[in-house]
């Protein structure tokens, strides 16, 4: 079971991130995996905002908690300038 620390680091690794572009990986279930370049908005006590760039699904942003990148149910790729690099 994820302890509370843990939870912290993950939301402290993400506070250095803050108004990055990343690439979000999203395991909607049932082999579904949605893939979405956004911005990183807002870090809060339980769960992350991503602002989606182009998105014409109509959603303008979404948001997760901090287990599901822990248990792997969401991923996310850090741009480095031109680059990705993988957090």
């Amino acid at each position: 079971m994820a302890t509370i620390n843990t939870l912290n680091q993950i939301r402290s690794s993400l506070e250095n991130h803050l108004g990055k572009t990343i690439l979000l990986s999203a395991d909607k279930g049932r082999k579904q995996i949605v893939t979405k370049k956004g911005v990183l908005e807002k870090v809060y006590p339980s769960i992350f905002v991503v602002r989606l760039d182009n998105e014409p699904s109509g959603f303008l942003r979404v948001s997760y908690s901090y287990s599901d990148l822990l248990t792997s149910t969401v991923k996310l790729k850090v741009y480095k300038k031109n680059n990705l690099s993988i957090t």
